[in-house]
């Protein structure tokens, strides 16, 4: 079973959505993130229907089992009363390690690929992020040795590292776990202090993904 926090995670908000399946029936994923996607389908759904999300990643099946927690109708139906197309908001309750591993993969591609086209929109060049390639590696730790997280607060001239124990994110930086490596997360850091208002969510985003635990 996935951890509910009882809070609301970001999404990553896609500029193409992704084909899926919401049990027999076709989707589209238009944002998703740790904890569940927001879903434009047709026909509706209820509030506390549970169905299989299953979408492709790197020529791979990831499923999710979700609970609809938000529907409503975007389109109403033609004259063949047949297209009424919904917006529906899922919360995904368990999923396959395997599974998870892929859905971070996707996210931190998306965001590490975003990062880079911020900075060379920036620079006014084709401009490498050693950020963005952190994103990429965040969390792979975990699995082996874990002592707790720490969260970096930029106030806009410096950092401020603090110990805790819990993964939520600040508004004003972003949590890890403490495993990570010290001068990798410099390189993150001056990524953070480059990125605008969005790359900072997107930072805090895949941050939240590397240290969110399983039940």
């Amino acid at each position: 079973m996935l951890r509910d926090d009882r809070r609301e995670f970001q999404r990553l908000k896609l500029s193409k959505p992704i084909l899926a399946t919401m049990g027999t029936a076709n989707a589209l994923i238009l944002d998703i993130g740790i904890a569940g996607a927001f879903l434009e389908h047709f026909g509706t759904v209820e509030a506390g229907e549970h169905f299989p999300l299953t979408f492709r990643w790197q020529g791979e099946d990831v499923t999710f089992q979700c609970e609809a927690v938000r529907s409503v109708v975007v389109r109403l139906p033609a004259g063949d009363g047949k297209s009424i197309a919904s917006h529906t908001g899922v919360r995904f309750i368990e999923g396959s390690p395997e599974g998870r591993s892929r859905l971070q993969d996707l996210i931190t591609t998306f965001v590490g690929r975003i990062l880079v086209a911020q900075k060379a929109n920036a620079a006014g060049e084709n401009a490498e992020s050693a950020g963005a390639t952190i994103l990429a590696r965040l969390g792979e730790a975990r699995r082996m040795r874990s002592r707790g997280f720490i969260s970096y607060h930029y106030d806009g001239k410096g950092w401020l590292r603090v110990p805790g124990n819990t993964p939520v994110q600040p508004p004003d930086g972003f949590t890890v776990g403490d495993f990570e490596e010290p001068a990798e997360l410099e390189n993150l850091c001056r990524t953070y202090e480059e990125a605008d208002d969005e790359g900072r969510n997107l930072i805090r985003l895949v941050a939240e993904l590397s240290v969110v635990q399983e039940r």
